[in-house]
């Protein structure tokens, strides 16, 4: 940096804007942006009393790169958490992601039906996948799993009474709480039972005049054990019959395969009224709600104006529509590919990217550890797996890792950075040996 100057020392940014260095910039980059970051450096000169032609020209490049880069960036997840909520859950298949594309580069029958001309529904497009892929009478899809649930109260129940363990009143990631849905929704809740323990005897009491339906909250993201009673959703089907009430059965990951003891959406359809999940869990398709059941309490659902407000888009549209017939086809999606994997399997991976390393000069080891579903799946149980662990400062090397190009998410066990191959997708193998090789070079600095 040059000497101090003045304030009055300044150019005017007209002045620099035609100068050859900013028409350059002003080549690649509109005018009025080009202004605004001439505009910012000038001030932040005259602020710190600190100036300099040579610096600024640079410093206003790097300004106008930083201002267009993409901040949503491809990374590769190397945590053991198949369902990252922070990395967006379920990765796409190639086919649906690929769908997905072609719906946003061009137009769509979205609400059109092309036999008659007429305007269609978009949920006409997935419902009859689903429901041969799960034999529900009826479904609708919204924009997430928490719409599904409000829209479901709304319309089910504004103005009256839905009743609900205090064990089941969830919180989901961002603080977001049941009673807070519940409250936005209008109706009012009815806690029954305690934190630990809940019997069918105290839904029976709590039952009235005023109430509209009967909720059960699968707890997917946490475990209560101990001194514990709750009440089977069996039980609650029989309880809901026999008093002419609707359950409704937030599912939360939505399996729609046995694994480790999820409720299925099968055995869930087959006792409730309605079958909320998501569909960027265990479905392993894009974000989005799913509402399955009887076809009256789903049609009240569709014609409310709030579905409107909550409905999703053609992109996603076209993403579900292709997983929904990878799953009908039995045509494995990634989620169920990552799951499935063998702690051998992942062993061996684990293995050849080490012998990768060796040859570049990089040290690493094995270590045998514990994936994670993630996304509130299979809370507590672990899926065995080894670890790539790298020689090094953990701390550093993750940061390098996190910061390089392209980003890798890594995870820290026994005070060493480590990969677990079970996320890092398919295809990803040598750009991720090339990222640790320059975290390490980079913390031997």
């Amino acid at each position: 940096m040059r000497e101090l100057r003045k304030p009055a020392a300044l150019p005017g940014v007209g002045t620099l804007l035609n100068q050859p260095a900013y028409v350059r910039l002003r080549e690649s980059y509109p005018h009025g942006l080009v202004a605004d970051a001439v505009r910012e450096q000038l001030a932040l000169e005259r602020e710190s009393g600190v100036a300099g032609e040579a610096d600024r020209e640079a410093a206003v490049a790097a300004r106008l790169a930083a201002w267009t880069a993409p901040r949503l960036r491809r990374v590769i997840n190397g945590t053991g958490v198949v369902l990252h909520t922070n990395l967006g859950r379920a990765p796409l298949s190639r086919a649906a992601a690929e769908a997905a594309a072609r719906a946003a580069a061009g137009y769509g029958n979205v609400e059109l039906e092309l036999e008659t001309g007429r305007r269609g529904e978009r949920s006409a497009v997935l419902a009859d996948l689903l429901r041969r892929l799960t034999s529900a009478p009826a479904a609708l899809v919204v924009n997430n799993n928490a719409a599904g649930t409000l829209l479901a109260l709304t319309a089910l129940a504004r103005g009256r009474e839905v009743i609900v363990s205090r064990g089941q009143l969830v919180e989901i990631g961002g603080s977001f709480r049941m009673p807070d849905v519940m409250r936005l929704s209008g109706a009012r809740m009815v806690e029954v039972g305690t934190t630990n323990r809940t019997r069918l005897g105290d839904y029976e009491d709590a039952i009235t005049s005023r109430t509209a339906a009967l909720l059960r909250v699968h707890t997917s993201n946490y475990r209560i054990t101990g001194f514990t009673e709750a009440v089977s959703l069996e039980e609650l089907s029989k309880l809901a019959r026999a008093r002419d009430l609707p359950l409704i059965d937030d599912l939360g990951s939505g399996a729609l395969d046995p694994i480790a003891d999820e409720p299925t959406v099968g055995e869930s359809l087959h006792l409730a009224d309605l079958v909320l999940f998501s569909g960027d869990k265990l479905l392993g398709g894009p974000q989005c709600g799913i509402v399955l059941g009887r076809a009256e309490l789903v049609r009240k659902m569709s014609r409310h104006p709030l579905a409107r407000a909550l409905r999703i888009d053609k992109m996603t549209m076209a993403a579900l529509e292709t997983t929904l017939r990878e799953r009908l086809l039995g045509r494995p999606v990634p989620v169920q590919t990552m799951l499935a994997a063998t702690s051998e399997e992942l062993r061996r991976r684990a293995a050849f990217w080490m012998v990768k390393l060796a040859d570049r000069g990089v040290g690493s080891g094995l270590l045998e550890a514990d994936s994670a579903a993630g996304g509130g799946s299979l809370p507590e149980r672990g899926l065995r797996t080894w670890l790539l662990a790298l020689d090094g400062p953990a701390s550093r090397l993750a940061t390098a890792l996190r910061r390089g190009d392209p980003p890798v998410l890594a995870r820290i066990e026994a005070d060493r950075c480590c990969i677990d191959p079970r996320t890092v997708l398919r295809g990803e193998d040598e750009t991720l040996v090339d990222c640790l090789e320059a975290a390490a070079a980079l913390t031997r600095r």
